[in-house]
């Protein structure tokens, strides 16, 4: 089986800290990961510290990639499900195997 998780940016965590989670993540199993850019949806809920930019989300794919999660959706629209099916067709066409630790 296949686990996921999910960070969204926004609500004030440093890179530092965005790294760490992933860190953690890739150490206890997690195979996918997705990178999303929190939206206030209304104004009682937690309001928005700053928008990540895109390079931002970009080198933070690189870096999850490298650590070995077998597949990383990351950008500003990316969503806990977002291109789900394809990130699952990919992983099993390459045949991938979870490298953990």
């Amino acid at each position: 089986f296949l686990t996921k998780s999910g960070i969204i940016l926004g609500l004030g965590e440093t890179l530092e800290e965005v790294r760490s989670v992933l860190d953690d993540l890739h150490q206890n199993g997690v195979h996918l990961v997705t990178i999303g850019q929190y939206m206030q949806p209304t104004r009682e809920h937690a309001p928005l510290v700053r928008y990540a930019p895109v390079s931002e989300f970009q080198g933070l794919k690189e870096y999850a990639l490298e650590l070995g999660f077998l597949h990383v959706e990351s950008g500003p629209l990316v969503r806990s499900s977002y291109h789900a099916g394809d990130a699952l067709e990919t992983i099993l066409k390459r045949g991938a195997e979870p490298k953990i630790g």
